[in-house]
């Protein structure tokens, strides 16, 4: 599949899933999108204050990791090459005190000897770039700890979220609807990739890692022998992006397992609404609505028919089971 790197995870309810909130993971998203042209979703506002904390040599530094025609960055200076590793200030010390040596013998080893033409200023003189960015990441965390700090209720709900869906059965439903850049097609992962592969899951245990970025943040690693970890959105970002009160506990288990919006169109969804009045009933936009009722048609929880310029929905099954089971 172009673009997607599909990820086989067999039988999704052996897969064994949990959830680690990892401020390094995060911080390498908003790199990517604040100074890597790589858009991952941040609002513009978060933006220009990160850009404003970044050194003024980021270009220099961030030009190697983000070329368009590599996608492969060494372990070393990812922030998450030990994942999960250790806490974000003990990682930014680890890339400080990294030895140059090392940095450019895994520059050697990653792109067997022929190391490319960005990544031969670091390998001339790899202390200044190691020095020069391990700078940035700092200023970029600095400036951003604040909002970490503050999202702490939304990755706790991710956590329990996640945890409601693998007692019931439902990680089917999480993992269809992590990002509007990934998806799940029967028992296949898909994950946004310039460079996509095909891979099995085998018993590998899979690590979802709830990201304080953009709507659209993706980052992830299948090529560990001992783990697969998945970064997506955490659900809730715009509260953070527009300084909101963050919402209490939610006890209502369909909507912890699929949010709010998706949890009351499947539930509308049994009394056979169309598309324009569950637009209009949850207060949002036909795009929106349609948005998630895509999702939701891809975890087979609800199809969608088409009766001349109508389109109604209609619960399956399995929709009905999880409605049942949550209530």
């Amino acid at each position: 599949m172009r673009g997607k790197t599909q990820l086989q995870l067999g039988r999704i309810d052996a897969v064994a899933v949990s959830v680690v909130p990892h401020a390094g993971a995060t911080l390498m998203s908003l790199l990517a999108d604040v100074l890597g042209e790589r858009p991952q979703g941040v609002p513009p506002h978060w933006r220009r204050a990160l850009r404003a904390a970044a050194p003024a040599v980021t270009g220099r530094v961030v030009g190697p990791l983000f070329t368009p025609a590599y996608s492969q960055v060494p372990d070393s200076v990812t922030m998450t090459g030990t994942f999960p590793g250790a806490g974000i200030e003990a990682m930014l010390e680890e890339l400080t005190e990294l030895p140059p040596d090392r940095l450019t013998a895994e520059l050697e080893s990653d792109f067997g000897g022929a190391v490319p033409a960005q990544w031969q200023p670091v390998v001339n003189d790899p202390r200044r770039f190691i020095a020069d960015y391990a700078a940035v990441l700092r200023g970029l965390w600095q400036a951003f700890a604040p909002v970490w700090r503050r999202a702490r209720p939304l990755l706790d709900r991710e956590t329990e979220r996640v945890g409601v869906a693998a007692v019931t059965g439902r990680l089917d439903a999480v993992l269809s609807g992590l990002s509007p850049r990934t998806g799940l097609d029967g028992t296949t992962m898909l994950l946004p990739d310039p460079n996509p592969v095909v891979a099995d899951l085998g018993h590998r245990p899979v690590t979802l890692v709830p990201l304080v970025s953009g709507s659209r943040a993706s980052v992830f690693s299948i090529d560990r022998d001992d783990l697969v970890w998945i970064g997506y959105p955490v659900a809730g970002l715009g509260q953070l992006w527009d300084e909101q009160p963050l919402a209490g506990p939610l006890t209502d288990r369909l909507a912890l397992v699929l949010g709010p919006v998706r949890a009351e169109i499947l539930r509308r969804a049994g009394r056979l609404h169309h598309m324009s009045d569950v637009a209009a009933e949850l207060r949002c936009s036909p795009s929106t609505a349609t948005y998630h009722c895509a999702q939701l048609e891809r975890a087979g929880l609800i199809v969608r028919d088409r009766r001349g310029r109508q389109v109604r929905l209609r619960r399956t099954a399995d929709g009905d089971a999880l409605v049942d089971l949550m209530s």
